[in-house]
C-alpha cells in the first residue's frame, strides 16, 4: 500500500542560500549577455561581489 501525502496546508520552504545562488546565477547571465566578449576572471568577480565578500571584516 502507497502512502500519498495529505492535501492539507502546505508550508512553503525556502532555501536561502539557493535562493542567493539563483539570484547570483541570474546576475552573472544578465552581465554575459551585454558582454560584447567573453567575462574576464575580473568581471565574473565583480558580478559575484567575491572582493567584497574577501575584504568583509563581518564575513571573516
Amino acid at each position: 500500500m502507497r502512502r500519498v501525502a495529505p492535501l492539507g496546508r502546505t508550508v512553503p520552504v525556502q532555501d536561502h542560500v539557493a535562493l542567493a545562488e539563483i539570484e547570483l546565477c541570474g546576475e552573472l547571465i544578465i552581465a554575459a549577455s551585454n558582454a560584447e566578449d567573453r567575462l574576464s576572471l575580473e568581471s565574473i568577480d565583480e558580478v559575484l561581489r567575491v572582493a567584497e565578500a574577501r575584504t568583509d571584516p563581518a564575513g571573516a
